[in-house]
Protein backbone atom coordinates (compact mmCIF):
# COMPACT_ATOMS: atom_id res chain seq x y z
CA UNK A 1 0.00 0.00 0.00
CA UNK A 2 1.62 2.90 -0.84
CA UNK A 3 1.11 5.86 1.41
CA UNK A 4 0.97 9.61 0.43
CA UNK A 5 1.73 12.53 2.54
CA UNK A 6 0.20 16.10 1.53
CA UNK A 7 2.58 18.74 1.99
CA UNK A 8 0.79 21.17 0.46
CA UNK A 9 -0.30 22.67 -3.08
CA UNK A 10 1.43 23.21 -6.25
CA UNK A 11 1.58 26.91 -8.09
CA UNK A 12 -1.21 25.29 -9.92
CA UNK A 13 -3.51 24.55 -7.24
CA UNK A 14 -3.04 20.84 -7.33
CA UNK A 15 -2.30 18.46 -4.42
CA UNK A 16 1.64 18.45 -3.33
CA UNK A 17 1.97 14.75 -2.33
CA UNK A 18 5.21 12.39 -1.14
CA UNK A 19 5.54 9.12 -1.16
CA UNK A 20 6.42 7.95 2.35
CA UNK A 21 7.93 4.54 0.80
CA UNK A 22 9.89 5.82 -1.41
CA UNK A 23 11.11 8.66 1.34
CA UNK A 24 12.01 5.83 3.69
CA UNK A 25 14.38 4.48 0.85
CA UNK A 26 15.92 7.58 -0.84
CA UNK A 27 16.26 10.08 1.71
CA UNK A 28 15.28 14.13 1.59
CA UNK A 29 17.40 17.45 1.50
CA UNK A 30 15.81 20.48 2.18
CA UNK A 31 17.75 24.35 1.95
CA UNK A 32 16.67 27.40 2.66
CA UNK A 33 18.41 30.50 4.25
CA UNK A 34 16.84 31.71 7.76
CA UNK A 35 13.03 32.61 7.23
CA UNK A 36 12.36 30.47 4.04
CA UNK A 37 10.43 28.36 5.95
CA UNK A 38 12.48 25.14 6.23
CA UNK A 39 11.18 24.31 10.22
CA UNK A 40 7.99 24.87 8.86
CA UNK A 41 8.49 22.07 6.19
CA UNK A 42 9.64 19.59 8.43
CA UNK A 43 7.09 20.43 11.19
CA UNK A 44 4.42 19.44 7.93
CA UNK A 45 6.11 16.34 7.49
CA UNK A 46 6.29 15.04 10.31
CA UNK A 47 2.64 16.00 11.63
CA UNK A 48 1.45 14.32 8.30
CA UNK A 49 3.72 11.15 8.65
CA UNK A 50 3.38 10.77 12.73
CA UNK A 51 0.84 8.19 12.56
CA UNK A 52 2.45 6.05 9.79
CA UNK A 53 6.26 5.75 10.94
CA UNK A 54 8.54 6.32 14.15
CA UNK A 55 10.40 9.18 13.93
CA UNK A 56 13.26 11.12 15.51
CA UNK A 57 14.54 14.58 15.38
CA UNK A 58 17.45 16.25 16.60
CA UNK A 59 16.66 19.36 17.15
CA UNK A 60 19.47 21.82 18.21
CA UNK A 61 17.38 24.65 19.08
CA UNK A 62 14.24 23.10 20.56
CA UNK A 63 11.79 24.05 18.06
CA UNK A 64 10.09 20.43 17.97
CA UNK A 65 8.91 20.02 21.81
CA UNK A 66 5.55 21.18 21.24
CA UNK A 67 4.90 17.88 18.93
CA UNK A 68 4.86 15.59 22.08
CA UNK A 69 1.52 17.30 23.28
CA UNK A 70 -0.48 16.07 20.52
CA UNK A 71 1.47 13.42 18.62
CA UNK A 72 3.10 11.79 21.89
CA UNK A 73 6.57 12.22 21.15
CA UNK A 74 9.65 11.70 23.90
CA UNK A 75 11.13 14.34 24.50
CA UNK A 76 14.50 14.30 25.87
CA UNK A 77 16.48 17.62 26.98
CA UNK A 78 20.19 16.19 26.09
CA UNK A 79 21.77 18.84 28.57
CA UNK A 80 20.51 16.51 31.91
CA UNK A 81 21.79 13.07 30.38
CA UNK A 82 25.63 11.76 29.81
CA UNK A 83 26.66 10.75 25.83
CA UNK A 84 26.23 6.98 27.09
CA UNK A 85 23.07 7.86 28.60
CA UNK A 86 21.98 9.04 25.01
CA UNK A 87 23.58 6.25 23.38
CA UNK A 88 21.17 3.97 25.39
CA UNK A 89 18.32 5.39 24.82
CA UNK A 90 18.59 6.08 20.94
CA UNK A 91 19.21 2.27 21.78
CA UNK A 92 15.90 1.54 23.68
CA UNK A 93 13.75 4.13 21.14
CA UNK A 94 14.52 1.69 18.27
CA UNK A 95 13.75 -1.39 20.69
CA UNK A 96 10.57 0.11 21.73
CA UNK A 97 9.75 2.21 18.80
CA UNK A 98 9.13 5.09 20.55
CA UNK A 99 9.40 8.56 18.06
CA UNK A 100 11.80 10.98 20.67
CA UNK A 101 12.51 14.44 20.31
CA UNK A 102 16.22 15.07 21.37
CA UNK A 103 16.10 18.55 22.46
CA UNK A 104 20.19 19.83 22.24
CA UNK A 105 18.97 23.49 23.63
CA UNK A 106 21.31 25.16 25.66
CA UNK A 107 24.26 23.01 24.76
CA UNK A 108 27.37 24.51 23.09
CA UNK A 109 28.36 23.40 19.70
CA UNK A 110 30.71 20.54 20.74
CA UNK A 111 28.53 19.44 23.33
CA UNK A 112 25.48 19.10 21.04
CA UNK A 113 27.88 17.23 18.68
CA UNK A 114 28.68 14.35 20.90
CA UNK A 115 25.58 13.72 22.23
CA UNK A 116 23.90 14.38 18.87
CA UNK A 117 26.77 12.01 17.68
CA UNK A 118 26.16 9.39 20.36
CA UNK A 119 22.23 9.29 20.23
CA UNK A 120 22.34 8.55 16.64
CA UNK A 121 25.48 5.91 17.13
CA UNK A 122 22.69 3.75 19.68
CA UNK A 123 19.96 3.82 17.02
CA UNK A 124 22.47 2.91 14.60
CA UNK A 125 24.21 -0.21 16.52
CA UNK A 126 20.81 -2.03 17.50
CA UNK A 127 20.49 -5.79 15.94
CA UNK A 128 19.26 -6.36 12.82
CA UNK A 129 16.21 -8.13 14.40
CA UNK A 130 15.12 -4.35 15.04
CA UNK A 131 15.62 -2.47 12.59
CA UNK A 132 12.39 -0.84 11.90
CA UNK A 133 11.37 1.87 9.27
CA UNK A 134 12.21 5.17 11.02
CA UNK A 135 12.50 9.30 10.42
CA UNK A 136 15.48 10.31 11.59
CA UNK A 137 15.15 14.43 10.99
CA UNK A 138 18.12 16.81 11.67
CA UNK A 139 17.78 20.31 11.69
CA UNK A 140 20.56 22.63 11.04
CA UNK A 141 22.58 19.77 9.64
CA UNK A 142 25.62 21.96 8.89
CA UNK A 143 26.07 22.22 12.40
CA UNK A 144 26.68 18.00 12.74
CA UNK A 145 28.18 17.72 9.21
CA UNK A 146 30.14 20.74 8.84
CA UNK A 147 32.29 21.16 5.28
CA UNK A 148 35.22 22.54 7.22
CA UNK A 149 36.98 22.24 10.61
CA UNK A 150 35.32 25.65 13.16
CA UNK A 151 35.87 26.06 16.58
CA UNK A 152 34.99 22.36 18.18
CA UNK A 153 37.86 20.06 18.46
CA UNK A 154 38.80 17.51 15.81
CA UNK A 155 37.20 14.21 18.06
CA UNK A 156 33.47 16.23 18.20
CA UNK A 157 33.68 16.90 14.39
CA UNK A 158 34.78 13.47 13.57
CA UNK A 159 32.29 11.67 16.14
CA UNK A 160 29.25 14.18 14.63
CA UNK A 161 30.35 13.71 11.09
CA UNK A 162 30.92 9.99 11.15
CA UNK A 163 27.29 9.40 12.80
CA UNK A 164 25.85 11.56 10.04
CA UNK A 165 27.64 9.89 7.29
CA UNK A 166 26.26 6.56 8.81
CA UNK A 167 22.68 8.19 8.95
CA UNK A 168 23.00 9.39 5.05
CA UNK A 169 25.20 6.73 3.94
CA UNK A 170 24.56 3.45 5.35
CA UNK A 171 21.22 3.58 7.30
CA UNK A 172 18.78 2.76 4.54
CA UNK A 173 19.72 -0.90 5.08
CA UNK A 174 19.21 -0.38 9.12
CA UNK A 175 15.67 1.37 8.28
CA UNK A 176 16.81 4.40 8.90
CA UNK A 177 15.61 7.65 6.42
CA UNK A 178 18.08 10.42 7.30
CA UNK A 179 15.80 14.04 6.32
CA UNK A 180 18.26 16.82 6.86
CA UNK A 181 18.26 20.25 6.73
CA UNK A 182 20.35 23.20 6.62
CA UNK A 183 20.69 27.00 5.93
CA UNK A 184 23.67 26.82 3.72
CA UNK A 185 24.65 23.66 1.23
CA UNK A 186 28.03 25.68 1.02
CA UNK A 187 28.40 24.78 5.14
CA UNK A 188 27.44 21.03 4.81
CA UNK A 189 29.97 18.52 4.47
CA UNK A 190 29.28 16.88 0.54
CA UNK A 191 29.15 12.99 1.52
CA UNK A 192 26.72 13.51 3.29
CA UNK A 193 24.88 15.93 1.19
CA UNK A 194 25.33 13.44 -1.89
CA UNK A 195 23.26 10.75 -0.17
CA UNK A 196 20.11 12.50 -0.43
CA UNK A 197 18.07 11.41 -3.86
CA UNK A 198 15.12 14.27 -2.84
CA UNK A 199 15.46 17.79 -2.56
CA UNK A 200 13.02 20.90 -1.11
CA UNK A 201 15.02 24.09 -2.16
CA UNK A 202 13.70 27.17 -0.42
CA UNK A 203 14.59 30.70 -0.65
CA UNK A 204 18.55 31.42 -1.00
CA UNK A 205 20.56 34.70 -1.88
CA UNK A 206 24.14 33.57 -2.03
CA UNK A 207 25.84 32.82 -5.38
CA UNK A 208 27.13 29.49 -4.16
CA UNK A 209 23.89 27.93 -2.94
CA UNK A 210 22.41 28.76 -5.62
CA UNK A 211 24.83 27.43 -8.28
CA UNK A 212 24.96 24.15 -5.62
CA UNK A 213 20.90 24.05 -5.42
CA UNK A 214 20.40 24.24 -9.45
CA UNK A 215 23.38 21.52 -9.51
CA UNK A 216 21.44 19.13 -7.40
CA UNK A 217 17.61 19.58 -9.32
CA UNK A 218 19.16 19.40 -12.54
CA UNK A 219 19.02 23.17 -13.45
CA UNK A 220 20.92 24.97 -15.81
CA UNK A 221 22.81 28.04 -14.16
CA UNK A 222 21.12 30.62 -15.05
CA UNK A 223 17.96 29.32 -13.68
CA UNK A 224 19.36 28.99 -10.36
CA UNK A 225 18.40 33.07 -9.87
CA UNK A 226 15.05 31.76 -9.63
CA UNK A 227 15.47 30.51 -5.85
CA UNK A 228 15.59 34.44 -5.41
CA UNK A 229 12.24 34.70 -5.62
CA UNK A 230 10.79 32.21 -3.75
CA UNK A 231 8.36 33.00 -1.42
CA UNK A 232 8.50 32.20 2.02
CA UNK A 233 7.00 28.43 2.68
CA UNK A 234 7.95 28.19 -1.07
CA UNK A 235 10.35 25.01 -1.97
CA UNK A 236 11.20 23.57 -5.20
CA UNK A 237 10.78 19.90 -4.91
CA UNK A 238 12.68 16.86 -7.45
CA UNK A 239 13.45 13.60 -6.69
CA UNK A 240 11.84 9.68 -6.58
CA UNK A 241 9.09 10.39 -3.62
CA UNK A 242 8.08 14.09 -4.81
CA UNK A 243 8.36 14.82 -8.82
CA UNK A 244 10.24 13.93 -11.34
CA UNK A 245 10.68 17.25 -12.70
CA UNK A 246 11.57 20.22 -10.52
CA UNK A 247 7.82 21.51 -9.16
CA UNK A 248 7.32 24.66 -7.48
CA UNK A 249 5.33 24.11 -4.31
CA UNK A 250 3.83 26.04 -1.14
CA UNK A 251 4.14 24.39 1.85
CA UNK A 252 0.58 23.87 3.97
CA UNK A 253 -0.28 24.68 7.40
CA UNK A 254 0.34 22.53 10.46
CA UNK A 255 -1.67 21.37 13.37
CA UNK A 256 1.35 22.58 16.08
CA UNK A 257 3.91 25.76 16.38
CA UNK A 258 7.32 26.29 17.75
CA UNK A 259 7.86 27.57 21.02
CA UNK A 260 9.31 30.60 19.71
CA UNK A 261 7.11 32.29 16.66
CA UNK A 262 8.31 34.68 14.67
CA UNK A 263 8.96 38.31 16.14
CA UNK A 264 6.37 40.95 15.42
CA UNK A 265 6.61 44.45 15.68
CA UNK A 266 4.82 46.22 18.43
CA UNK A 267 4.74 49.73 19.80
CA UNK A 268 7.75 50.54 22.45
CA UNK A 269 6.43 50.92 25.60
CA UNK A 270 5.81 54.65 27.33
CA UNK A 271 8.77 55.36 29.54
CA UNK A 272 10.29 58.66 30.31
CA UNK A 273 14.35 58.98 30.11
CA UNK A 274 14.64 58.83 33.95
CA UNK A 275 12.54 56.02 34.79
CA UNK A 276 14.63 53.85 32.05
CA UNK A 277 18.02 55.34 33.42
CA UNK A 278 16.74 53.87 36.63
CA UNK A 279 15.98 50.74 35.88
CA UNK A 280 18.89 49.91 33.74
CA UNK A 281 21.68 51.38 35.59
CA UNK A 282 20.48 50.44 39.15
CA UNK A 283 23.36 48.35 41.25
CA UNK A 284 23.35 44.97 40.56
CA UNK A 285 21.91 42.63 43.66
CA UNK A 286 24.37 40.87 45.71
CA UNK A 287 26.61 38.07 45.10
CA UNK A 288 24.44 36.14 47.50
CA UNK A 289 21.28 36.66 46.17
CA UNK A 290 22.46 34.74 42.99
CA UNK A 291 21.12 30.87 42.56
CA UNK A 292 23.65 28.37 43.36
CA UNK A 293 24.89 26.33 40.80
CA UNK A 294 24.83 22.65 41.55
CA UNK A 295 27.99 21.11 41.83
CA UNK A 296 28.92 18.97 39.42
CA UNK A 297 28.45 15.03 40.44
CA UNK A 298 31.45 12.83 40.91
CA UNK A 299 31.06 10.48 38.40
CA UNK A 300 33.70 8.15 39.76
CA UNK A 301 31.75 8.06 43.09
CA UNK A 302 28.23 7.30 41.25
CA UNK A 303 30.02 4.60 39.62
CA UNK A 304 31.54 3.11 42.89
CA UNK A 305 28.19 3.13 44.16
CA UNK A 306 26.53 1.27 41.62
CA UNK A 307 29.14 -1.10 41.51
CA UNK A 308 28.88 -1.69 45.25
CA UNK A 309 25.10 -1.54 45.25
CA UNK A 310 24.88 -4.47 42.32
CA UNK A 311 23.23 -7.87 43.61
CA UNK A 312 25.65 -10.69 44.01
CA UNK A 313 25.06 -13.93 42.46
CA UNK A 314 25.43 -16.94 44.41
CA UNK A 315 27.52 -19.82 42.47
CA UNK A 316 24.80 -22.11 43.66
CA UNK A 317 22.39 -20.47 41.41
CA UNK A 318 24.03 -20.57 38.44
CA UNK A 319 23.23 -23.13 36.35
CA UNK A 320 26.39 -24.50 34.38
CA UNK A 321 26.19 -26.04 31.40
CA UNK A 322 29.63 -27.17 30.27
CA UNK A 323 32.60 -28.21 32.19
CA UNK A 324 35.40 -25.83 33.68
CA UNK A 325 37.59 -26.92 31.43
CA UNK A 326 35.24 -26.80 28.51
CA UNK A 327 34.88 -23.00 29.07
CA UNK A 328 38.32 -22.45 29.29
CA UNK A 329 39.28 -23.78 26.37
CA UNK A 330 36.39 -21.85 24.21
CA UNK A 331 38.01 -18.37 25.61
CA UNK A 332 41.26 -19.44 24.39
CA UNK A 333 40.22 -20.44 21.12
CA UNK A 334 38.01 -16.65 21.30
CA UNK A 335 41.36 -14.99 22.40
CA UNK A 336 43.38 -16.79 19.63
CA UNK A 337 40.56 -15.62 17.32
CA UNK A 338 40.76 -12.08 18.42
CA UNK A 339 44.54 -12.09 17.83
CA UNK A 340 44.15 -12.89 14.28
CA UNK A 341 41.89 -10.01 13.46
CA UNK A 342 44.36 -7.88 15.32
CA UNK A 343 47.27 -9.12 13.68
CA UNK A 344 46.49 -7.56 10.26
CA UNK A 345 48.96 -4.59 9.47
CA UNK A 346 45.75 -1.66 9.42
CA UNK A 347 43.61 -3.31 12.30
CA UNK A 348 44.45 -0.41 14.47
CA UNK A 349 42.54 2.13 11.97
CA UNK A 350 39.54 0.48 11.42
CA UNK A 351 36.13 0.83 12.69
CA UNK A 352 34.79 -1.15 15.52
CA UNK A 353 32.01 -2.31 13.40
CA UNK A 354 34.03 -3.91 10.64
CA UNK A 355 36.13 -5.57 12.88
CA UNK A 356 33.53 -7.11 14.72
CA UNK A 357 32.30 -8.27 11.05
CA UNK A 358 35.26 -10.05 10.71
CA UNK A 359 35.67 -11.66 14.32
CA UNK A 360 32.22 -12.80 14.11
CA UNK A 361 33.28 -14.78 10.72
CA UNK A 362 36.50 -16.26 11.85
CA UNK A 363 34.53 -16.96 15.43
CA UNK A 364 32.21 -19.05 13.46
CA UNK A 365 34.69 -20.88 10.77
CA UNK A 366 36.19 -21.77 14.16
CA UNK A 367 33.35 -23.03 15.35
CA UNK A 368 32.15 -20.46 18.00
CA UNK A 369 28.88 -19.77 16.82
CA UNK A 370 26.75 -20.66 20.17
CA UNK A 371 30.04 -18.88 22.13
CA UNK A 372 30.31 -15.52 19.83
CA UNK A 373 30.92 -12.13 22.30
CA UNK A 374 28.27 -9.55 21.22
CA UNK A 375 29.39 -5.69 20.04
CA UNK A 376 29.41 -4.81 23.94
CA UNK A 377 31.64 -7.81 25.05
CA UNK A 378 33.73 -7.55 21.97
CA UNK A 379 34.23 -3.58 22.34
CA UNK A 380 35.44 -4.43 26.29
CA UNK A 381 37.83 -7.38 24.85
CA UNK A 382 39.44 -4.95 22.24
CA UNK A 383 39.97 -2.29 24.77
CA UNK A 384 41.70 -4.66 26.96
CA UNK A 385 43.39 -6.68 23.74
CA UNK A 386 44.85 -2.89 22.97
CA UNK A 387 46.10 -2.08 26.15
CA UNK A 388 48.03 -5.49 25.91
CA UNK A 389 46.14 -7.27 28.83
CA UNK A 390 45.04 -10.96 28.56
CA UNK A 391 41.76 -12.09 29.64
CA UNK A 392 43.14 -13.57 32.71
CA UNK A 393 45.01 -9.90 33.52
CA UNK A 394 41.73 -8.45 32.95
CA UNK A 395 39.73 -9.84 35.21
CA UNK A 396 42.47 -9.43 37.80
CA UNK A 397 41.08 -7.47 41.06
CA UNK A 398 43.96 -5.03 40.49
CA UNK A 399 42.50 -4.35 37.38
CA UNK A 400 39.02 -3.44 38.24
CA UNK A 401 39.89 -0.14 39.71
CA UNK A 402 41.85 1.16 36.31
CA UNK A 403 38.12 -0.44 34.69
CA UNK A 404 36.34 1.67 36.46
CA UNK A 405 37.91 4.82 36.08
CA UNK A 406 38.12 4.06 31.95
CA UNK A 407 34.41 3.60 31.84
CA UNK A 408 34.18 7.41 32.39
CA UNK A 409 35.76 8.25 29.01
CA UNK A 410 33.99 7.73 25.70
CA UNK A 411 34.33 4.14 24.43
CA UNK A 412 37.43 4.91 21.92
CA UNK A 413 39.59 6.64 24.57
CA UNK A 414 39.40 3.49 26.71
CA UNK A 415 41.90 1.31 25.13
CA UNK A 416 44.51 4.48 25.34
CA UNK A 417 43.73 4.95 29.02
CA UNK A 418 44.36 1.55 29.69
CA UNK A 419 47.41 1.44 27.77
CA UNK A 420 48.81 3.97 29.37
CA UNK A 421 47.65 2.71 33.09
CA UNK A 422 49.19 -1.24 32.34
CA UNK A 423 52.63 1.19 31.32
CA UNK A 424 52.27 2.78 34.60
CA UNK A 425 51.28 -0.29 36.48
CA UNK A 426 54.81 -2.25 34.71
CA UNK A 427 56.89 0.86 35.07
CA UNK A 428 57.65 0.98 31.21
CA UNK A 429 58.15 4.28 29.41
CA UNK A 430 55.26 6.34 28.62
CA UNK A 431 54.04 5.34 25.07
CA UNK A 432 54.96 7.89 22.53
CA UNK A 433 52.32 10.55 20.73
CA UNK A 434 52.37 7.80 17.16
CA UNK A 435 51.44 4.78 19.68
CA UNK A 436 48.76 6.66 21.32
CA UNK A 437 47.40 7.65 18.30
CA UNK A 438 47.85 3.89 16.62
CA UNK A 439 45.80 2.91 19.64
CA UNK A 440 42.71 5.27 18.80
CA UNK A 441 42.49 4.52 14.90
CA UNK A 442 44.15 7.88 14.11
CA UNK A 443 47.23 8.80 12.22
CA UNK A 444 47.24 12.24 13.66
CA UNK A 445 49.75 13.00 16.54
CA UNK A 446 48.45 15.88 17.65
CA UNK A 447 44.83 14.01 18.25
CA UNK A 448 47.30 12.24 20.65
CA UNK A 449 48.55 15.01 22.18
CA UNK A 450 44.35 16.21 22.93
CA UNK A 451 44.09 12.96 23.98
CA UNK A 452 46.31 13.28 27.17
CA UNK A 453 44.86 16.62 27.95
CA UNK A 454 41.51 15.48 27.93
CA UNK A 455 42.40 12.54 30.11
CA UNK A 456 44.01 15.02 32.56
CA UNK A 457 41.37 17.53 32.14
CA UNK A 458 39.08 15.00 33.56
CA UNK A 459 41.09 14.29 36.64
CA UNK A 460 42.10 10.58 35.99
CA UNK A 461 45.98 11.89 34.70
CA UNK A 462 48.80 13.85 35.38
CA UNK A 463 51.05 14.85 32.39
CA UNK A 464 54.76 15.92 33.46
CA UNK A 465 58.01 16.36 30.86
CA UNK A 466 61.11 15.44 33.06
CA UNK A 467 64.73 17.79 32.34
CA UNK A 468 65.28 15.81 28.81
CA UNK A 469 61.59 16.75 27.57
CA UNK A 470 60.43 13.45 28.14
CA UNK A 471 57.39 12.49 29.37
CA UNK A 472 55.93 11.21 32.46
CA UNK A 473 51.93 10.18 32.75
CA UNK A 474 50.73 9.32 36.88
CA UNK A 475 47.39 7.96 37.36
CA UNK A 476 45.74 10.06 39.86
CA UNK A 477 45.11 8.36 43.31
CA UNK A 478 46.52 4.37 42.08
CA UNK A 479 49.84 6.54 41.92
CA UNK A 480 51.01 4.77 38.94
CA UNK A 481 53.54 6.22 36.89
CA UNK A 482 55.17 5.46 34.22
CA UNK A 483 59.00 5.74 33.06
CA UNK A 484 59.99 9.01 31.73
CA UNK A 485 59.37 8.40 27.72
CA UNK A 486 60.32 10.04 24.51
CA UNK A 487 56.73 11.44 23.33
CA UNK A 488 58.63 11.87 19.86
CA UNK A 489 58.92 7.67 19.70
CA UNK A 490 57.39 5.44 17.26
CA UNK A 491 56.46 2.82 19.34
CA UNK A 492 54.85 1.34 22.16
CA UNK A 493 57.61 -0.79 24.70
CA UNK A 494 58.68 -3.87 23.46
CA UNK A 495 57.45 -5.80 26.61
CA UNK A 496 53.92 -4.11 25.82
CA UNK A 497 53.99 -4.91 22.27
CA UNK A 498 54.96 -8.54 22.96
CA UNK A 499 52.09 -8.97 25.47
CA UNK A 500 49.89 -7.55 22.96
CA UNK A 501 50.28 -10.06 20.28
CA UNK A 502 49.54 -13.02 23.35
CA UNK A 503 46.55 -11.76 24.37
Amino acid sequence: MTVAIEMGLTTAGAAAAMDLEELLATRLLVQGNSGSGKSHLLRRLLEQSAPWVQQAIIDPEGDFVTLAERFGHLVIDAEDHTERGLQVAGERARLHRVSTVLNLEGLDAENQMRRAAAFLGGMFDVERDHWYPMLVVVDEAQLFAPAVAGEVSDEARKLSLGAMTNLMCRGRKRGLAGIIATQRLAKLAKNVAAEASNFLMGRTFLDIDMARAADLLGMERRQAEAFRDLERGQFMALGPALSRRPLRLNIGPTETSPRNSTPRLMPLPEATLEDARAVILAAPPADASRPQRRPAPDLLEQLRAAKAAAPEISPELVEVAVSAEELAERRDRVDRTLRAVLAAPDAGFRAIGVLYQEFVVRCRIEGLGASVPDLSEFRRMLTHARAGLGTDMAEDDSWQEVTLRASILPDDMQGVFMMIARAAKEGWPCPGDAAIARAYGSHSLRRAQRLLGYMEEQGLIVVQLDGGGRRIVTLVELAWATAPGDPNGDDQPAEQMASVTSV
